[in-house]
């Protein structure tokens, strides 16, 4: 009974949203000035906000209830020990009389800097003519304050300076700089690179691509004006998130790929209707001349907005739904992306449905329907024929002839795109998923490689005794077939030892999750945690299964939701979710295959590391349901809007495909240029999400709406509306269709003459 209550209520709400975009629409509309004024605040905070947020991002995750982030913390408290700098020294010897001097007094000269603990002495490579040189700085509070963290982040910047002058001083010597410290920083400064990049990609090529599709400059400036308003406000946002959630480099790539892309497809929707309705104002007859009035011009925004602003409230909501089940994984990355990312689809939509609405009422005269545009809506009011010829209509007639048939041959294609999913290896990308442009990543692999000093250990096991008891439990895995070594026990804090292990094989493989389960339940006497790689990965596989139902039933019930309120339906949303999933089989077959496999890799420039990230795979799963309900939306809603008018279902679907084609193959194309954007990064995180939201896209709106959509629709012919009879009652009293308010009027209208020779 409350869940009918709750369903009922929804929809009571969803309506009364509804009536609210058009007059969201009016409003903005009428008072441009103020609302235009409230945007460049925001926009001015959200640049402010821009810096701070991309040098406050976290790499490390610990603030979740497992043993792996447990242990953390347990040696976070124990130890001040802060981050790293590690200088890399080639071509010069440190045991000469002279560069054992200056070493010394440059040791010496950092160690007296305000914020470093110490400088070890330097260590030589056994193998070649290298040595290292490591700097430990003072450990940074959990909760630290901007002010030390600006304190932190200058410190590193003068040691930095100071040991590069090493260079000069030391004959024949080249340095390198790495360490935790320096990889933190270069990483966050490449994500900021990699999402400039892609906006400086997407943005030109986008507003080509409008003109192209609007005929005009102007037009083609609305949607991307709104879309680097909704960017750059999104920061503000984000920025209040970081206060109270850790923001990660992949937060920032979901954000911006969303705000761009999302922003783009409704700005390109609003601009479309409205131009159409503009067209329908006219009445053009051969021959004649039909002047725009700014009552049409206004009676065209309430259309609009009760029509397309209804679609991109659908289109928000199903967003923000997807990334509702994120929220569900007791992972704070996952949870910091799914709220950054339901923030980010809502701000998208209040961009649209507002600043929009002001820069057509700025743009005036100029925001006009095209000649060809006026004649097709003359035609289509003298001629009922006229959609069938489309090519969209066209197409689906093929699709309908035999339906069954095509049904099966797409449904094989898609399942067998995602083969290779089978087959993969799930890990979380360590090095191999940064550039090697970066030089601390290079240190990196040269520390694991001839200092035997690796990222992180696949297992390390903290225990609260002595490093010799340590030592003795220890001993009994050395013979383990999962070991290769065992190193020995290090005393790290009063009462507090560590032992690592290396594994065979992968350090994040099957074996080395194992050896973890082992471990716990045979553990060192008194407090002991597991940690490590390898147990990182089996505390993020563990949690993700326990959590994923959870996350994946929340979204499909809040699909179920929207599209049985859309359509009265049972059918249609089940049968759009099974569709969706099958699409996404496929993307993440393409996925694996250029990241595991390597296939394509260097025609796309993109890292291969050997598997794939399980929280890749979750989000893209999440962001790809979501732009895929997104059409789903917009074409049922055309659908449903001629069976209403007593047209049977397969002509409806003909009708519907060949009035929603055009603007959703739009819509896809140019969210695809935003992903292809982000496909030029040089961070797996970034490159990943490009990829398989790409070809999410691609499949959708091709293979999927107008191929497989069409044939399963004729399939099931007039069950595509079945509903039990309560639920059919339900949807007549709550249910929402498209509707078109009824204007205000306006006095004195302005007239503007458009002549159509």
């Amino acid at each position: 009974m409350k869940s009918v209550i709750l369903a009922t209520d929804f929809a009571r709400l969803a309506r009364q949203a509804i009536d609210m975009t058009t007059r969201i629409g009016k409003f903005c509309y009428r008072n441009r000035w103020w609302v235009l004024l409230t945007w460049l605040l925001a926009v001015v905070i959200g640049g402010v906000a821009a810096g701070p947020l991309f040098d406050g991002m976290v790499l490390d995750e610990k603030s979740n209830g497992w043993e792996s982030s447990q242990a953390q913390r347990v040696l976070d408290d124990s130890s001040d020990k802060g981050q790293e700098l590690v200088a890399l020294v080639k071509g010069a010897s440190p045991e000469t009389s002279t560069n054992a001097v200056i070493l010394q007094q440059v040791s010496a000269e950092v160690e007296k800097i305000d914020g470093v603990q110490k400088v070890d002495p330097p260590q030589r490579a056994p193998n070649n003519d290298s040595f290292i040189l490591n700097v430990t700085f003072d450990r940074l509070p959990e909760n630290a304050s901007e002010a030390q963290e600006t304190k932190a982040d200058e410190t590193l910047e003068t040691v930095s300076q100071k040991v590069q002058q090493l260079e000069q001083r030391l004959p024949g010597a080249s340095i390198t700089l790495g360490g935790s410290a320096v990889l933190e920083k270069e990483i966050n400064e490449q994500i900021g690179t990699d999402l400039k990049n892609a906006e400086v990609f997407s943005l030109p090529v986008t507003a080509i691509v409008l003109v192209f599709i609007f005929g005009g400059v102007v037009a083609a400036g609305v949607p991307l004006l709104a879309t680097l308003v909704t960017v750059v406000g999104s920061f503000a946002v984000l920025y209040g998130f970081s206060q109270f959630l850790d923001i990660f480099p992949d937060t920032m790539t979901i954000v911006s790929m969303l705000g761009l892309g999302l922003s783009i497809d409704y700005g390109l929707l609003l601009v479309a209707r409205y131009r159409e309705e503009l067209a329908k104002r006219t009445n053009w007859a051969p021959g004649a001349t039909r002047d725009i009035t700014a009552q049409d011009r206004y009676e065209a925004i309430g259309v609009t907005w009760a029509t397309a602003g209804r679609t991109i409230l659908f289109s928000a909501l199903t967003v923000a739904v997807a990334l509702c089940g994120l929220l569900f994984i007791d992972m704070p990355r996952l949870q910091a992306i799914g709220a950054s990312g339901i923030a980010t689809a809502l701000a998208a939509m209040i961009t649209s449905l507002t600043f929009t609405a002001v820069l057509l009422r700025l743009f005036g005269k100029r925001i006009k329907p095209s000649k060809r545009q006026i004649k097709k809506a003359a035609a289509a009011a003298h001629s009922g024929g006229e959609i069938e010829r489309g090519f969209f209509a066209r197409l689906a007639r093929i699709t309908q002839r035999r339906p069954l048939a095509v049904t099966l041959i797409t449904v094989v294609i898609l399942v067998g795109a995602a083969a290779p999913v089978l087959f993969t290896t799930y890990k979380m990308p360590g090095l191999e998923g940064l550039p090697s442009s970066l030089p601390s990543v290079n240190v990196a692999k040269e520390l694991d490689r001839e200092y035997k000093r690796a990222e992180d250990p696949a297992v390390i096991v903290v225990a609260r005794t002595s490093p010799e008891i340590l030592d003795k439990w220890a001993v009994g895995w050395k013979n383990d077939s999962k070991v290769e070594t065992v190193e020995p026990a290090e005393l790290v804090g009063d009462n507090l030892s560590t032992v690592a292990f290396r594994v065979n094989g992968d350090p994040q493989g099957q074996e080395a999750r194992e050896l973890v389960k082992l471990l716990r339940e045979d553990r060192p006497t008194g407090q002991s945690w597991v940690a490590g790689d390898a147990a990182f990965m089996e505390d993020l596989m563990t949690d993700l299964k326990a959590s994923l139902p959870w996350a994946i039933g929340v979204t499909a019930l809040g699909m179920i939701v929207l599209l049985f309120l859309l359509s009265g339906s049972l059918v249609i949303p089940f049968k759009a979710i099974a569709m969706s999933v099958v699409s996404l089989g496929a993307s993440f077959g393409v996925l694996v295959a250029v990241f595991d496999y390597g296939w394509g890799s260097e025609i796309l420039d993109t890292n291969v590391v050997g598997g794939m990230s399980p929280i890749t795979m979750v989000v893209i799963f999440a962001l790809a349901m979501a732009l895929s309900m997104d059409y789903e939306v917009f074409l049922l809603s055309r659908i449903k809007e001629e069976v209403d008018a007593g047209i049977p279902t397969h002509i409806a679907v003909r009708h519907g495909l060949q009035r929603s084609g055009k603007i959703i193959t739009a819509a896809a194309l140019l969210m695809m240029i935003v992903f292809a954007g982000f496909i030029a990064g040089k961070l797996f995180e970034v490159e990943s999400a490009g990829v398989g939201l790409l070809v999410a896209v691609l499949v959708d709106a091709t293979l999927v709406r107008c191929v497989l959509l069409p044939a399963t629709m004729t399939l099931l012919g007039h069950r595509n509306w079945w509903a039990p009879a309560p639920l059919k009652r339900l949807h007549a009293k709550f249910g929402i269709s498209e509707h078109q308010a009824n204007p205000a009027p306006v006095t004195e209208p302005q007239r503007e003459y458009v002549h159509v020779r």
